[in-house]
């Protein structure tokens, strides 16, 4: 299994950041694609969080920073950064969370705190090999897979009424 760094355990978090936009940069530009100014913000916010922030969230961060964005350049964005493989949509929550194998195709396992909205991606190839089976056994192909577990990370467990 593999684990990024927490969002919940200490870490350099501007190291972090900046190591996700400069990964996406890195996509874009092999991929002969745009990461414009906005999409590249957007991708900011979303990594700045550390927990899933819906479209609405984002236009208000962006409000708040001076752009004057619609709706639909937010949408449009969160699209680009989902098809080039930059963020997941979190189906649960309807909102998105930075990709920590960006460029890789791969199956995500989501750990999503129901207290503190921490979300923590993990790979598990027990599980992808498992997923791979039961779908090729029916004659499926899976394209995008994403299983959401929803409970109470290390430090929410231990706050008061919860242990």
């Amino acid at each position: 299994m593999t684990v990024s760094a927490l969002p919940y355990r200490p870490h350099n978090h501007a190291a972090c950041v900046q190591e996700a936009l400069t990964g996406a940069r890195d996509i874009c530009q092999a991929r002969n694609v745009r990461l414009t100014p906005t999409r590249e913000r957007v991708l900011e916010l979303i990594w700045q969080s550390h927990k899933p922030l819906g479209a609405y969230d984002l236009l208000a961060l962006l409000g708040d920073e001076g752009y004057n964005a619609a709706p639909p350049t937010v949408y449009r964005a969160l699209d680009f950064l989902q098809q080039n493989g930059l963020v997941h949509r979190i189906a649960s929550l309807n909102a998105f969370v930075g990709c920590n194998r960006a460029g890789k195709n791969h199956n995500s396992l989501f750990l999503i705190c129901r207290s503190c909205r921490n979300v923590l991606e993990l790979t598990a190839p027990e599980v992808s090999r498992t997923i791979e089976e039961v779908s090729k056994a029916e004659g499926f192909v899976a394209e995008e897979t994403g299983v959401e577990i929803t409970g109470l990370c290390p430090a929410c467990k231990k706050a008061p009424g919860n242990e």
